[in-house]
């Protein structure tokens, strides 16, 4: 990373913040010596406006215009004019270099390391399609290698346009010099009469069919002589075209030494069959690697899209879940004050119900974007389909008929019942959306079994089956249907990502989603779920301890410090708390919830949020365990996974919570702490 801050502290201070995130600056003394050092392995360039404002940066705009294809090299430019010259200066520099990012001082830290780190990011992407560019030059130069040693042409012909391009080699099996104009019509033109017909027949069949085009004919030369050639080709179609890529070879030595061979000894035919058997595999195996090709730039277009996923909601979870966590705790608080028949308290349950939709909605996207953690547990498929008959009915509309086949019969599965109820839901709500006319859904649960395939081990399987008399799907609909983002329905309708989520999930779970569809005739999605042979009796069974245990426990009476640097999630937190009778401290900092332990107060819990400036509550909790050893701390976070590595060994809070799971982590803390104060012989000082 280059750095150029001709004036001030600006120079200091950005390399500074930008060592301590782990990021290393080269300082450049003027615009002059920035230009010599610029090269393609730089990340970044930060530079100050001053150093711009009035510089000739023809040099640099040269150097940033003569980029190769795959760099564009992100400047992040530190200013100072918020007034009506900065548009004018922005339009210049934006021109001058391209990838631009302005950052106004004076700026905050986090906010100047995210922006940098950010660019980084995007620059560290375009070394890796560096990368990818240099295997496929490298793979392509081998294909042409694999072709000139082994004497084949390659060519492809544009089906739309008659447009031909043919290769050096290619040219030369026709007589032709590289240098020498080769048309379609030429092509044909130079096929012997005898075979001409058969040669457009071969072409009509394999562009209207979509079979392989493989053909020995004879070809005139402009000398007059006469050439046997063998082409081989495959009809190739994306969105652009449609084109007949293939390869072809001389082979008037081996037709005329077939001929002399048959002539002589019918004995030798073998050979020239072993022969011809070799050259269909040299056929073979360049087509495959095109495929190969093909395959793996797709692959590469899902990991990207995979990618955009995980970063996108990675990037709101941790906000929007904070903002759900104010909202439903002052909406419990506020619920507790209104006798539940009047329609204030109706209309605030529904507010509640509302932020919870919000808190499952995130959880459904980091269940696809970042698989989190599922809560399995035995279900009865048949009981969970029944239960939803209800939510079902209203959701479809009065259209639309809905009907459940469900034996009594079916063994259990370990799922997460919330999921899979979601997805179940899902299903549901697309078949609908399959029937604008109206029509009939099916829900059937039964069992299978799998002797093991791509997408599911051998063994028994419990399978829900949801089938609709819609409009259906044709073959390349799909073969699309689960990718991330696609959609048939219509803008603001659909996301595209509720298939992508399912399958996702049935995955999570060993298992898998198919799908079967005709189109004009319906759909049918089968969620294949692995069959458990344990119980639902020996968690039921813990549950209950747990709950007698809970409600054995003492009346607990606390001191709670809670830590958190948003004030609204503080003050949220501290209300759900004094409600259950607990004495709260309120810090908005690390350094300030230090500055409370160390002055002896008494504090029973240390309740922290994960994510703060400065000090963590990671960090926070390792001080604080120095300084009270026995003390118990949990960490609130509204992120969907910590760093690796980090509070491991802390009970964690996942944020929005209600009230009563903070009391109860509460209570677990407190009782945990007494344990492990009675294996140590004493009380210690929490």
């Amino acid at each position: 990373m280059l750095l150029l801050t001709p004036s001030g502290r600006d120079g200091v201070v950005a390399t500074a913040l930008l060592k301590a995130a782990g990021i290393d600056a080269e300082g450049c003394k003027d615009l002059a010596q920035l230009g010599d050092r610029l090269s393609d392995d730089v990340c970044c360039v930060v530079v100050a406006d001053e150093a711009l404002n009035g510089a000739n940066l023809a040099a640099l705009t040269g150097w940033v215009s003569s980029q190769p294809p795959w760099s564009d090299l992100p400047f992040v430019v530190l200013t100072r004019r918020s007034g009506p010259d900065r548009r004018p200066m922005a339009e210049r520099l934006t021109g001058a270099l391209g990838n631009v990012t302005f950052i106004e001082r004076p700026f905050h830290p986090t906010t100047f390391v995210s922006v940098v780190e950010t660019a980084v990011r995007g620059r560290n992407r375009q070394f890796e399609a560096r990368a990818r560019m240099r295997e496929l030059h490298e793979g392509e130069a081998h294909l042409r290698i694999a072709l000139t040693a082994g004497q084949l042409g390659s060519w492809s012909l544009d089906l739309a346009t008659r447009a031909l391009t043919a290769s050096a080699t290619c040219k030369a099996t026709f007589g032709r010099l590289e240098s020498d104009s080769f048309t379609y019509e030429d092509l044909l033109a130079s096929v012997h009469p005898e075979d001409r017909g058969r040669v457009q027949a071969a072409v009509s069949l394999s562009t209207e069919t979509g079979c392989d085009y493989a053909i020995e004919y004879r070809n005139i030369w402009p000398n007059g002589t006469v050439h046997w050639v063998d082409v081989r080709a495959r009809v190739v179609r994306d969105t652009q075209m449609a084109r007949l890529v293939g390869v072809c070879s001389d082979v008037t030595l081996r037709k005329t030494s077939e001929d002399q061979l048959r002539r002589v000894n019918e004995s030798l035919e073998v050979k020239v069959l072993e022969r011809t058997a070799q050259l269909e595999d040299a056929h073979r195996t360049v087509l495959e690697e095109i495929r190969q090709r093909e395959h793996t730039e797709k692959l590469l277009r899902q990991v990207q899209k995979l990618e955009m996923i995980g970063q996108l909601t990675g990037g709101i979870a941790h906000d929007f879940n904070n903002l759900l966590m104010a909202i439903m705790a002052n909406l419990e608080l506020v619920r507790k004050e209104l006798p539940p028949e009047e329609r204030s308290g109706r209309l605030v349950d529904g507010a509640l119900k509302g932020a919870q939709r919000g808190a499952a909605l995130t959880q459904r996207l980091l269940a696809f974007a970042r698989q989190q953690v599922l809560k399995v547990e035995p279900v009865q498929m048949p009981a969970l389909v029944h239960g939803m008959a209800d939510l079902l009915e209203r959701s479809i509309g009065s259209t639309i008929e809905l009907s459940i086949d469900t034996p009594e019969d079916v063994p259990f599965t370990r799922v997460d019942m919330n999921q899979v109820e979601l997805a179940i839901l899902n299903l549901v709500v697309n078949a609908r959306d399959a029937m604008p006319e109206g029509g009939a859904i099916t829900i059937s649960v039964d069992t299978a079994h799998s002797s093991g395939d791509s997408d599911l081990s051998a063994g028994d399987y419990v399978r829900v089956t949801v089938r609709d008399t819609g409009t259906g799907m044709d073959a390349a609909t799909l073969a699309k249907a689960t990718e991330p983002f696609f959609t048939t329905k219509e803008v603001g309708k659909g996301t595209g990502l509720g298939l992508s989520m399912i399958h996702g999930l049935a995955r999570q779970l060993q298992g898998a989603l198919r799908l079967d569809s005709t189109f004009g005739k319906g759909t049918r999605a089968s969620l294949w779920l692995p069959v458990t042979s344990r119980p639902p009796v020996e968690e039921r069974a813990a549950d209950e301890s747990k709950d007698e245990h809970s409600a054995d426990a003492r009346e607990l009476r606390a001191t709670i410090l809670v830590v958190d640097d948003d004030p609204l999630i503080l003050s949220s937190t501290s209300y759900l708390l004094q409600d259950l009778g607990q004495d709260v401290i309120e810090a908005a900092s690390g350094d300030a919830a230090l500055e409370v332990l160390r002055s002896g107060r008494k504090v029973d819990v240390l309740l922290t949020d994960f994510s703060m400036p400065r000090m963590t509550g990671v960090e926070l909790a390792t001080a604080a365990r120095a300084l009270r050893p026995v003390m118990p701390v949990i960490l609130a976070t509204g992120y969907a996974e910590l760093p690796e590595g980090a509070g491991v060994d802390l009970p964690r809070l996942r944020k929005p919570y209600q009230q009563s799971r903070l009391l109860q982590e509460i209570k677990n803390a407190v009782d945990n702490s007494w344990a492990a104060r009675a294996g140590r012989g004493g009380t210690g000082e929490a």
